[in-house]
């Protein structure tokens, strides 16, 4: 029963599995892997529970089991310090902007969590909604049940995402366009994340939701004003407090290290093991190590020594049966597959040879308390300890009284290995990130040998892992041969969640065979690599730099030995041409791509089967670049020369040439649908389509030429041609054929922006409204009404992020869904419906007395303020060629028969109409008529001016 005035309510019930529903927010699912990710309010860190409630046997509490007082989840020390980047943070959420996303970053334990939990406390405080975004694919999922995301009363909304690099790219932009993130609020999305590595893929796919986006690094304490001084300050912060918990009186009997001025205590979790280690031993009688190395094997020596007492007990009734050395295994287990469900747990025991695996979970499990119920294998935290764990098992350290585990190095290769069908485990990531981290030059270079032996025996693991992982193993030391055979499995156009890894894997590569290497040539091509590898991540500019240093060195090359490396350099031109234009420098993308045809031109006259693929290449470059800078007949005959090259080509080698052939063919589309050649606009169109779809069927193409690098087709190509090639149709009145190429462009948005909205919405939305005018107009009012509003939720979703870029799309959808709504409710009446393309040619631009505003009201031109019409004037003019396309296509016309003159821009035609005409006069406080007509004669009621036009001679 619901009290009267109370809000939604769900309720979950689930009979044996997972359940989880949010209020307020979309919910992301795999059909076969539950959620993409989840959001969960925020919640206040608990204190840290006792590992067991065994106090009378003196086996509870910290002195048990010291870790757990470092698990960022109990915030058991005060915050303290970070007093700069408290203010940054705070300055970021109070400032401008509707939606504005901050990357924070830097190496593990530098306490990012704390900082990022101490805001969020902040910001809780401060009335803001604070909700975690959790990754989901793959993992154990956390709070289940329902969760009210709702914002009713909340100053903004804040979400923080932590281990942000560790997410798939495409996961992120399906997190990005949740509907939660569209309310009215301010929005801030904090992302934490140890590399900045995918930083630039991920703020791209943010700015094109029009979020704001920003970085800030966690600097080490010893880079920040007076870092050496806080460290002994933040020591004794973490001292006392752990002090408290160990019910020690006079934490001053523990005196401030003298060391904490070395280089490994530039991070907070540094100075906290150093305060945690200070206390234990002061409690235990000993003496504190004075290293980091030392500090991990203190707390692993406690780790171990809780195992073994807890072993002990079980002679006293205690139900707890494992011995020490065999929880280290399952401890190992766990550092490397993170949490999961019972019935995994127990086959990756089993699978590992190990007896009794219920047992040992339950076990596990009263030593490390899960965080969520049902849950076993929960990991040793922080991360950084249990990282030294692996490395301290594994042998080859150099580590003093710290025994190695003949067992870890076969543990990993069978935690790792792909299952009898082929597919890699599925906490794969988790171990190989976990791995390299543990690996980093700085920390335990001893461990990158085990990696080496894994990626030797299957080199595919590497990207199977991910993107993620993929960048951490680049900070590895790695033997060059290992990352050149990791390198020959990367997909060779890239793909949008390992582009990130594979840049980070090539400049490492590219840096080492720099530094081996004279050879000019060689450098060229590492740097044309890198170049194609950089822009795929992201880093546009690092892109263009890479580039041009090829173009530099090819240039003096070329410059002694023209017949072998002028091609070369041709080539890498057009590179840096279509580097250059995806870093919107557009002037230097024409410019390289002009010399490059100029260079291609000459090659080909003498060797046309070796050199017209580039000639091709470029001329379709340039192209693009001459339609920027406002020359569209250059610009087609450019593409067409192109155009004719490809289609050539493609005749015998359809594989390899088709797609330049196809995107050429869209590009000329564009270019004679802009030029008003309306005939030759639709046949290039339906050439791109039936091409396109041969393409797309037969699947990606096998060739690994720098061509097929540049030019490639998928289904998003397909969509575009049917666009184009649907509003073509209906210009040319075969209705039926321009629905169903538009009904199927918009099937194929949807579903691409169902598994990547932040590419595809845009389009989406574009191409659902176009297809509800065209319904409407074809007299299905009910198909129109329904294809419209799906255009208003995603404009209603893309304008709640950029209001600039598609409020006025939103208020044109939503008028043509009110309109139509009307209609079908037969309420809609004469006075107040939207005006058809025919009216505002016929009843609105061809007179010179009233304006019909936005919403349907009409105002006399001569009532209307001076400023006023002059702000609709230039409203209109920027309107002009979207105008006047509409007007061509809704009325199936040509642009003659509309009166615009040949070489006339439709700014122009548009000033020259009655309307506009009024419009200007009124601006500059003049009647909307003049006294007299444009054929100079008076206006008079009884004389018919009808046929009279600006400039018109009268004999």
């Amino acid at each position: 029963m619901s009290r009267p005035g109370a809000g939604p309510r769900q309720t979950v019930r689930v009979d044996g599995g997972f359940g989880y529903g949010v209020i307020g927010a979309d919910l992301h699912v795999f059909p076969d892997r539950g959620p993409v990710y989840l959001l969960s309010r925020y919640r206040p860190a608990p204190g840290p529970a006792p590992a067991l409630s065994l106090g009378e046997r003196g086996t509870a509490g910290p002195a048990s089991q010291p870790s757990r007082l470092l698990n960022a989840r109990f915030q058991v020390v005060d915050f303290t310090g970070r007093a700069e980047e408290r203010a940054e943070l705070a300055a970021w959420r109070d400032g401008d902007g509707p939606r504005t996303a901050l990357w924070l970053h830097g190496a593990g334990g530098q306490g990012k969590t704390r900082l990022a939990a101490q805001f969020a406390a902040d910001s809780a405080s401060m009335g803001w909604k604070v909700v975690s975004a959790t990754h989901g694919a793959g993992t154990i999922h956390p709070h289940p049940g329902s969760q009210d995301l709702r914002l009713d009363g909340a100053a903004g909304l804040l979400l923080v995402v932590d281990y942000a690099d560790r997410w798939p790219l495409s996961h992120l932009t399906w997190l990005f366009s949740n509907k939660l993130l569209d309310g009215p609020l301010p929005t801030r999305l904090l992302l934490l994340a140890r590399s900045i590595a995918p930083w630039p893929a991920v703020r791209s796919a943010l700015e094109d939701t029009g979020t704001e986006t920003g970085a800030l690094a966690l600097r080490p304490l010893d880079e920040r004003r007076g870092g050496l001084d806080a460290r002994p300050a933040m020591f004794t912060v973490a001292r006392n407090c752990f002090a408290a918990h160990y019910g020690l009186a006079d934490p001053n009997a523990i005196a401030v290290p003298g060391y904490l001025d070395r280089s490994d205590f530039g991070l907070v979790l540094a100075l906290h093991m150093a305060a945690l280690v200070a206390v234990d031993a002061h409690v235990r009688g000993g003496s504190p190590p004075k290293d980091m190395a030392g500090l991990s094997a203190y707390l692993l020596d406690r780790e171990r020594r809780h195992w073994t007492r807890l072993h002990e007990l079980r002679l006293e009734g205690l139900e707890y049966e494992t011995p020490p050395g065999a929880m280290s295994q399952v401890v190992f287990t766990a550092a490397l597959t993170g949490a999961t469900t019972h019935h995994d747990g127990t086959t990756l025991l089993g699978g590992l040879g190990m007896e009794r695996p219920a047992r040992l979970l339950a076990d596990h499990a009263t030593c490390y308390p899960p965080e969520e119920p049902g849950v076993v294998l929960e990991p040793l935290y922080p991360d950084r300890l249990a990282e030294d764990f692996l490395a301290l098992a594994l042998p080859g350290h150099d580590t003093t009284g710290y025994p190695t585990a003949p067992w870890a190095p076969d543990f990993i290769g069978t935690l790792v290995a792909r299952d009898p069908d082929g597919s890699p485990p599925a906490h794969l990531a988790r171990a190989l990130t976990f791995l390299a981290s543990t690996a980093a030059p700085h920390r335990w270079p001893h461990a990158a040998r085990y990696l080496e032996t894994l990626l030797r025996t299957d080199p595919t693991l590497a990207v199977a892992a991910g993107g993620a992982a993929l960048t951490a193993l680049a900070a590895v030391d790695l033997d060059t041969e290992v990352l050149e055979a990791v390198d020959a499995h990367f997909p060779h156009r890239g793909q949008a969640d390992l582009d990130a890894g594979i840049a980070a894997v090539t400049e490492r590569l590219a840096e080492r065979h720099l530094s081996t290497t004279q050879d000019s040539s060689a450098h060229a091509r590492l740097y044309q690599n890198l170049g194609f590898r950089l822009v795929r991540a992201g880093h546009q500019e690092d892109a263009v730099a890479a580039a041009e240093k090829a173009v530099a060195l090819l240039r003096k090359l070329a410059a002694v030995d023209a017949a072998t490396h002028e091609p070369t350099l041709a080539m890498a031109l057009a590179q840096l041409s279509e580097r250059a234009h995806s870093a919107d420098r557009t002037e230097a993308s024409r410019h390289a791509a002009e010399e490059a045809v100029g260079l291609f031109r000459r090659l080909a006259a003498t060797d046309p089967t070796a050199h017209e693929p580039g000639l091709a290449l470029s001329l379709s470059h340039l192209g693009v670049t001459l339609s920027e800078a406002r020359d569209p007949e250059a610009a087609l005959a450019a593409t067409q020369r192109a155009m004719g090259i490809f289609q050539r080509l493609a005749a015998t080698d359809p594989e390899t040439y088709g797609p330049g052939l196809a995107v050429t063919l869209i590009n000329e589309a564009v270019l004679c649908r802009q030029q008003r050649r309306w005939s030759d606009a639709r046949t290039a169109a339906e050439r791109a389509v039936a091409l396109i779809r041969h393409l797309v069927a037969a699947g990606p193409a096998v060739s690994t030429s720098e061509l097929n690098r540049s030019v490639a087709v998928d289904e998003s190509d397909l969509a575009t041609a049917l666009s184009i090639l649907g509003l073509m149709l209906w210009g040319a009145r075969r209705r039926d054929d321009s629905l169903a190429a538009l009904r199927e462009a918009a099937d194929i948005r949807c579903r691409l922006a169902t598994a990547n909205p932040t590419a595809h919405e845009h389009a989406l939305a574009d191409d659902l409204s176009s297809l509800g005018i065209y319904l409407a107009q074809s007299g299905r009012a009910e198909e129109a009404l329904a294809v419209t509003a799906q255009s208003v939720e995603v404009y209603q979703r893309l304008a709640s992020q950029n209001s600039g870029a598609f409020e006025r799309p939103l208020r044109k959808a939503y008028e043509a869904y009110q309109t139509l709504r009307e209609r079908l409710s037969g309420t809609a009446r004469e006075t107040d419906r939207t005006w058809t393309l025919d009216e505002h040619y016929v009843a609105l631009l061809n007179q010179d007395e009233v304006w019909q505003d936005a919403q349907d009201r009409r105002h006399r031109l001569d009532d209307m303020d001076p400023r006023y019409s002059g702000n609709v004037l230039r409203f209109l003019l920027r309107q002009a060629d979207v105008l006047f396309e509409g007007l061509v296509h809704g009325l199936g016309a040509s642009p003659e028969s509309l009166g615009r003159w040949a070489g006339e821009t439709a700014e122009t035609w548009l000033a020259r109409q009655p309307l506009a005409v009024a419009l200007r006069r009124r601006s500059e406080g003049k009647p909307a008529r003049p006294a007299l007509c444009y054929c100079g004669y008076a206006i008079q009621p009884e004389w018919n001016h009808d046929h009279c036009y600006p400039g018109i001679i009268v004999d």
